[in-house]
């Protein structure tokens, strides 16, 4: 995010929000403490749990080399691999925050599942063991509630791994520190960051009420909680409030597995619970574009294509249909073998804003299979600290004025530590329609993001015609109403950041550029009230870390109001490429770009 934007005084709304938070956080943690206490703990725990009855499934990928990687001294979590030289990996220094909540939170149990055997089980029963005889020290990293929440899922789930065949004394050494994660959870959940990491908590709560002896009658308890909060934080079109497509992916693979628990155990599911992954189904499938993977918007980095197909696989429902104002605020517009899918909502509320991006009003296209215009997307682990750059204004497929993104930073220490990063604010009004008709789909949408600094509003016009072979856009500056003339004229440019695979060079006249595909398909642009340049930019939303790619910038100034328009059109249609040649591509690509570097 710019500087320019985080330096700016808060508004009024954004003091009284900010207020708000720290009115709404104060009470809970201190309930929190006070459930906590040992005087009223008996109100929140049963007797001590003694046995196991279920092992939810674990849906998430299993990758057995990471097996492999340990034995050859390496541990790789979040992105991130640390080297452990012979030690625990509890007893090295965790190379980031990401890292180190990966590994309290033994989701890494998966892989060492995957790749069972005696030494294996050996392995992973040390290394648990040896979690729970430092656990007194009450390390806060490993008592954050959504780790707890992970470790606990990822307990029950691989509990054959770690208790097939245990003897008596670690099996209640096990059993004991399990109940107290989830008593901890069960006291102090209000107390979690809201979002995903709240329904985590609540997620592991209900889990260990299904699966462990004796905790069956606190069901009446957590369900209503999780079923509450699931009401809340999912949006009637599927959509999270935080307005972040991998957190749906991360839902759905735990509450798929709950679902089953409840099967399992022959009670009947909770309906808010059915009715939130009914709805978030077909919202995931809303945000995909031609190559299967969600779009880059607030918080999408690089998805797991197996992780999104598991989710996906136990629903078919088709994607929404593209309606005026979404309540999550993504459009889709498809027609032919072109899929758009565009931010035209406002930043969620502040404690859910850590990876929201200042991206209002872009877009990002694929033809067929292949992504064409496409956001920076969330940098992974290693490369954190571009993140600020990624969520930036510049770094999405739409218009920044004056250097300056159409989003602020919101510096508050206690709310970045809370939720692990600065959220956004702005802007408040983001208003869109959208008309369907023979001649194809429109949509004209508006946001007010930089009107407190420069009294200007920004609109934009798109329209895919029936074939999908051509998009016509508008983008406009103008104040509210009236004529506006500007003190001096602000510079604007409008991005349109290309995929790697995708390449750009200028057309036959300086106003046009055409962008050339593997598969040989062609799409040229053309621009009129700016001028079109081609720059280099990074892409960090792929598997194998940032990579060098192409954008066309339109650049113009405004000294009160400006208009550009613009299309894109394919004038020539690709040939099919099949895998194994669209790999070979892709990694003589690879090449060309590491042997520049």
């Amino acid at each position: 995010m710019d500087d320019a934007g985080s330096d700016q005084a808060l508004t009024t709304r954004a003091q009284i929000d900010q207020a708000i938070v720290a009115a709404c956080r104060g009470p809970r943690g201190a309930l929190a403490r006070l459930r906590r206490s040992a005087l009223l703990r008996w109100r929140h725990r049963p007797p001590v749990a003694e046995e196991l009855l279920i092992a939810p499934p674990d849906l998430r990928t299993q990758d057995a080399s990471f097996v492999d990687e340990i034995e050859a001294g390496t541990f790789g979590l979040a992105g991130c691999v640390a080297l452990l030289h012979g030690r625990s990996p509890f007893a090295i220094a965790a190379p980031n925050a990401d890292w180190e909540r990966a590994l309290h939170g033994f989701g890494w149990l998966r892989h060492l599942d995957a790749a069972r055997s005696l030494q294996v089980e050996t392995f992973a029963r040390e290394l648990v063991r040896e979690w729970i005889a430092g656990s007194r020290r009450r390390y806060p990293p490993a008592w954050r509630l959504d780790v707890v929440g992970r470790r606990v899922i990822s307990w029950l789930s691989h509990a054959a791994l770690l208790l097939d065949g245990e003897r008596k004394r670690p099996y209640a050494a096990f059993m004991r520190s399990l109940d107290e994660q989830v008593s901890h959870v069960q006291a102090s959940w209000q107390s979690a960051p809201d979002g995903y990491p709240r329904l985590l908590a609540l997620i592991a709560l209900v889990k260990a009420d299904l699966c462990i002896a004796g905790r069956d009658r606190q069901l009446d308890y957590s369900v209503p909680l999780l079923a509450a909060e699931l009401e809340r934080q999912i949006l009637p079109d599927g959509g999270h409030l935080s307005r972040n497509a991998a957190t749906l992916i991360e839902l759905m693979l735990d509450l798929l597995p709950l679902r089953q628990c409840f099967g399992a155990r022959s009670i009947k599911p909770e309906p808010a619970l059915s009715a939130a992954i009914a709805r978030m189904a077909p919202m995931l499938r809303t945000l995909l574009l031609g190559d299967g993977l969600p779009a880059r918007f607030n918080g999408v980095g690089f998805t797991e294509r197996d992780a999104l197909a598991t989710t996906l696989a136990y629903d078919d429902s088709p994607p929404m249909a593209p309606v005026g104002a979404p309540p999550s605020g993504y459009l889709r517009m498809a027609r032919g073998a072109t899929v758009i899918v565009m931010d035209a909502g406002a930043p969620p509320d502040l404690e859910l804003a850590g990876s929201a991006c200042a991206g209002s009003l872009a877009f990002e296209m694929s033809t067929g299979g292949d992504l064409l215009f496409v956001n920076a997307g969330r940098p992974s682990a290693p490369d954190a600290h571009a993140r600020a750059m990624a969520r930036s204004t510049a770094s999405h497929n739409t218009l920044c004025l004056n250097d300056q993104s159409s989003s602020t930073l919101v510096r508050n220490a206690k709310l970045e530590q809370a939720i692990g990063a600065a959220p956004i604010c702005h802007p408040h009004v983001v208003r869109c329609s959208v008309h369907e008709g023979e001649a194809g789909i429109s949509v004209d949408a508006a946001h007010d993001g930089y009107l407190p600094r420069f009294n200007l509003i920004h609109t934009r016009a798109l329209h895919l015609d029936a074939g999908g072979i051509r998009l016509d856009g508008v983008d406009t500056l103008s104040p509210v109403k009236g004529v506006l003339r500007l003190a001096w004229d602000l510079p604007f440019a409008i991005h349109f950041h290309l995929h790697p695979e995708a390449e750009a060079e200028i057309g036959q006249t300086p106003d046009g550029a055409e962008v050339a595909l593997d598969t040989g398909e062609l799409w040229r642009m053309s621009v009129t009230g700016a001028a079109l340049s081609i720059e280099d930019g990074t892409y960090f939303a792929d598997v194998s870390g940032p990579r060098a790619a192409q954008s066309i910038v339109l650049r113009g100034v405004c000294g009160g109001t400006a208009r550009v328009a613009w299309r894109l059109e394919r004038v020539r249609q690709g040939r099919p490429l099949d895998a194994s040649t669209r790999r070979r591509l892709r990694s003589e690509k690879r090449q060309t770009e590491a042997d520049v570097l």
